[in-house]
């Protein structure tokens, strides 16, 4: 079970459609204890064995939400986002009658989310918008592993350009020349950082963080 500050963590998705079934099934694969909820039973029959708790029933009121204890999770995921008016209600009632700490909004479009925003969803998402993102974030880096921390500066990982190659970590002025960080480099399933005088190799993996467009620049060395 996954803990934070001592505490298990515990999830409610409602809406298990395509969104929610991956949410749900994804949290508890890496221990966290879900509750997940929808109003058709076959596709709570098809979740019932990978979450923690699954729950045939349609979510309308304030009622509905406190009998499948609600109030005792730490975050709920309203992945009901094809039923514009239903999630507004439920996230309404979420945050203003329950006061749940952290809910989490499927939307469908920017005026969606921009309602959800005003009635106090903590975290809207746009899953076609943000896959449609990290697509291009993909193409653009040419199949560099790489984890984008902001829209505009990620982590990747960088095959050693050959200019590079047999040179001291400590002698190459990375920021400066490069405008990147060199983090380490990868080694099997960790990052080990170069001692000034280590050389880089040919073949070895450099984990570098900078800017989209400059660690675009120095992986086409």
């Amino acid at each position: 079970m996954i803990k934070g500050n001592g505490v298990s963590m515990k999830f409610c998705v409602i809406g298990v459609g395509r969104f929610g079934y991956h949410v749900a099934t994804t949290l508890a694969a890496r221990g966290i204890e879900v509750m997940a909820v929808d109003s058709n039973e076959s596709v709570i029959a098809s979740v019932r064995d990978l979450v923690t708790q699954a729950i045939c029933m349609r979510v309308t009121d304030e009622e509905s939400l406190r009998s499948i204890g609600v109030e005792g999770v730490d975050t709920v995921i309203v992945a009901v986002g094809e039923n514009f008016a239903q999630s507004i209600l439920i996230t309404a009632l979420l945050k203003q009658r329950l006061e749940i700490k952290n809910v989490v909004v499927r939307s469908i479009s920017p005026i969606h989310r921009d309602i959800l925003d005003l009635i106090g969803a903590d975290h809207v998402v746009l899953p076609e918008q943000e896959m449609g993102i990290r697509l291009a974030d993909q193409l653009s880096f040419a199949g560099m592993p790489f984890i984008q921390v902001t829209e505009e500066y990620a982590v990747a990982l960088v095959k050693t350009p050959s200019n590079l190659v047999n040179r001291s970590a400590g002698s190459i002025d990375w920021d400066g020349e490069y405008k990147v960080k060199l983090l380490g480099r990868k080694i099997l399933e960790r990052v080990e950082e170069y001692a000034p005088s280590d050389l880089i190799g040919e073949e070895d993996l450099l984990v570098c963080a900078g800017s989209n467009y400059h660690l675009k620049i120095f992986a086409d060395q």
